[in-house]
This record gives structure tokens, C-alpha cells and sequence, in this order.
């Protein structure tokens, strides 16, 4: 597996951690509440087959919390920033829970820079008569054990032990996530009058077993996005990229082809 450099930048007045590694066609990892910690085992499979770029986003991961952060619309507005300075085009931008809000935000604003887009399990929309999980009353462990299909998989998550520092960095995640999707809990209301404004590709990736998000989610994001298909992945919970590592990659990279974008 490739190995992730990790560099500091400055994206106007805001101090940005990217995790970066590999080669092609570029590609934009939004990671979910958790931080990027949480979805870091995927990302060397990611860069076997894109240039992969994987910030932790402002706020996270025992970061700062800039001033003008107030709502994920303005994580869009930054991510846009991002990939204006960085001078990239064609990128596959792929984000997962609250990552793949952000980036629906993103797309629906301006997909100048996009090839395609890919939402793994994405908070943002409210689909209604769908009971949800509230993740904000869930204990850390009953939330491990929700995210899962495979009951000895999240039992593996939860025999490790914490240090200090990561119980107080995941506190902190707690914070900013509920400043960003208190209320209303988990989803924009405006954002789904938007959705036919995503001018590429899409993939949506959900696990058929989500008990967070059920898989009438993934769905409605499929029916809401006109260019967009869906891989329903069976015997999956709340994570594909973690559950089902090599099948997501597989379903991202067929999908990035069938778009004429090599991966």
C-alpha cells in the first residue's frame, strides 16, 4: 500500500492538514465527523490508483476553529478555495457522512473543477417517514457498534484503547460537528431544492445494512441527482470504505473510468 505524506497549508488566512499520496487523475477525500483518523486505513488503497488528496477539514482533529466557520455551506466555499489555489481540474471529489455533504455543497455551487463526484453514506438531505439514528444520543461505543454490519468487526474497532490525546481530539469533533449539524439535525433543507444543479457523474455508495442512514438515503440522493448511480452494497453498515474497503475502491474506480477520466 502507498504510503500518505502529510503536509500544512495555507488556504487564505486558514491553516489546512493534507494528507497526499499517489499518482493520475486527482482525487478529493472529505472525510466524516470523525476526522480524517477515521477513515485513514482507506486512503493508501485510494492512492494506488489517484493522486489522492485528503485534508482534515478546518476545525478538526484538534485544529483551530476559524471564525468564519459557522455551517458546511461555508466548507464548501473553502474547499472550493482549495481546489482554485491548488490549481486542480478534472478531480474526483469523494466524501463520506458529513464529507459527502460537503461535498454536495460543493458541487452544486460550481463543478468547474470536477470529473466526477462519489457520496459514501452522505448526510444532507432528510428523506421523510425514514427513522434515523441520532448520533448525538448514542454512547461512542453504541455508535461503533451502529456504524458496523459485522458485529466482530466493530468489536475489533472498540478493543482499542484510546490515548488521552485522541479522546480529547474526538471531543473536540463532537463539537464542531454539532455546531455544523445540530439543527436541523444532519441535513440543509435548501440543499435538496439544489440538486439538480450537480452538473457530473455521481456515485452513490451505501451499505444495504446502514442503520445511521438507512439505505432509502442512498436512494433518494440517486433519484435526486440526475446523473447518478448507485452501488448498494449488501451485508454493509454505515461505512463502506472501512467494511468493504476493496469493493467501494473497485465500484469508485469502474465508475471513474466509465467516465473517461483514467484512474
Amino acid at each position: 500500500m502507498t504510503a500518505m505524506d502529510a503536509s500544512t497549508l495555507r488556504i487564505r488566512d486558514t491553516t489546512l492538514r493534507v494528507a497526499r499520496a499517489g499518482r493520475g487523475q486527482p482525487l478529493l477525500f472529505l472525510h466524516g465527523p470523525g476526522g480524517l483518523a477515521e477513515s485513514q486505513a482507506w486512503l493508501p488503497a485510494l492512492a494506488e490508483h489517484y493522486d489522492c488528496h485528503a485534508p482534515e477539514h478546518p476545525g478538526y482533529g484538534g485544529g483551530a476553529v476559524p471564525a468564519w466557520l459557522d455551517n458546511v455551506r461555508d466548507l464548501a466555499n473553502f474547499y472550493l478555495d482549495y481546489l482554485d489555489q491548488q490549481k486542480l481540474r478534472g478531480v474526483h471529489l469523494v466524501g463520506y457522512d458529513l464529507g459527502g455533504w460537503i461535498a454536495a455543497e460543493l458541487a452544486v455551487r460550481n463543478s468547474h473543477a470536477l470529473a466526477s463526484l462519489t457520496l459514501i453514506s452522505a448526510q444532507g438531505i432528510h428523506v421523510p417517514d425514514v427513522p434515523t439514528t441520532d448520533v448525538f444520543l448514542r454512547t461512542d461505543d453504541d455508535l461503533v457498534r451502529d456504524t458496523y454490519h459485522d458485529p466482530a468487526l466493530a468489536a475489533r474497532v472498540l478493543e482499542r484503547a484510546p490515548t488521552e490525546e485522541e479522546l480529547d481530539v474526538a471531543v473536540r469533533n463532537k463539537e464542531i460537528t454539532a455546531r455544523l449539524t445540530w439543527q436541523p439535525r444532519g441535513h440543509d433543507p435548501d440543499l435538496a431544492k439544489w440538486l439538480h444543479r450537480i452538473a457530473v457523474p455521481t456515485l452513490v455508495v451505501w451499505g444495504a445494512s446502514d442503520r445511521i442512514l438507512p439505505a432509502e438515503y442512498g436512494r433518494a440522493w440517486r433519484d435526486r441527482i440526475a446523473r447518478a448511480t448507485l452501488a448498494e452494497m449488501g451485508d454493509c453498515g454505515h461505512a463502506p470504505h472501512l467494511e468493504r474497503t476493496a469493493e467501494t475502491v473497485a465500484a469508485l474506480t469502474r465508475f471513474t473510468a466509465s467516465t473517461g477520466s483514467p484512474a
